[in-house]
């Protein structure tokens, strides 16, 4: 089984070698293998599912949509939300969240960036991406901050968030929603059919073994009388 970078799938799928938070971090830029393995390790996770491939392609469309949204640290929590809603399998929408990794993050949120800032009617500075690094830093030290204000006498800083929320956060949110949705449908009108074959394929194999096994048993309820006949007739 490959090695994965997000430790909460170890729980779900109960891995038996608990690794170490540095290696952890780690595998969440590139997993072992590299990101081709994980995403094939993935669609055969996604195929394996026992439940009905309608549900299952629910789960990768909110897994999908979910990946376009900015809420980093809530994208399992949301997409299970969303499948829930959606009457899709869970475990599905979790898996599917890997939409979004370090390779395609960068061009989800320039795209959607620049989407909403269109649709909020606000012009985007092309020298908005060089002061990015800063916005976030100023965020995170104001965040920093206002956390320990709480429990001191120091006045709670605001403009460094604000700035984030306004410049950021927000055109991310509205400007991910109409491609995340259109990624979304997409994934799901991509998977159902391969989950319905899978699936199929995998019940005709089953049948087969059954079928096999029947044989054999037949075989050797037919095979006894014929080696009891000798001893009734000696007798």
């Amino acid at each position: 089984m490959p090695r994965w970078g997000l430790e909460g799938l170890d729980v779900v799928f109960k891995r038996r070698d608990r690794r170490s938070i540095p290696t952890v971090m780690r595998e969440l830029v590139w997993p072992r293998g590299g990101w081709t393995r994980a995403f094939h390790y993935v669609k055969h996770r996604v195929n394996r599912l026992p439940d009905r491939p309608h549900r299952i392609a629910r789960g990768v469309f909110a897994g999908v949509f979910v990946s376009f949204t900015p809420l980093f640290g809530f994208h399992f929590l949301s997409a299970a939300g969303i499948a829930l809603i959606m009457r899709g399998n869970v475990l599905a929408a979790l898996l599917a969240t890997f939409f979004g990794n370090p390779i395609t993050f960068p061009i989800i949120a320039v795209f959607s960036t620049k989407l909403g800032n269109w649709m909020l009617g606000q012009r985007f500075n092309p020298a908005h991406a060089e002061t990015l690094g800063a916005t976030f830093l100023a965020a995170g030290q104001d965040l920093k901050h206002n956390l320990l204000a709480v429990f001191t006498p120091a006045t709670a800083h605001w403009g460094g968030l604000s700035r984030f929320f306004s410049e950021v956060w927000l055109p991310y949110l509205v400007g991910g929603i109409i491609p995340g949705v259109i990624a979304g449908l997409i994934c799901y009108y991509f998977s159902l059919p391969i989950i319905e074959a899978y699936q199929r394929r995998r019940r005709n194999k089953l049948k087969a073994r059954l079928e096999k096994l029947r044989a054999k048993l037949h075989a050797k309820r037919d095979d006894k009388p014929d080696r009891q006949a000798p001893r009734d007739q000696e007798g």
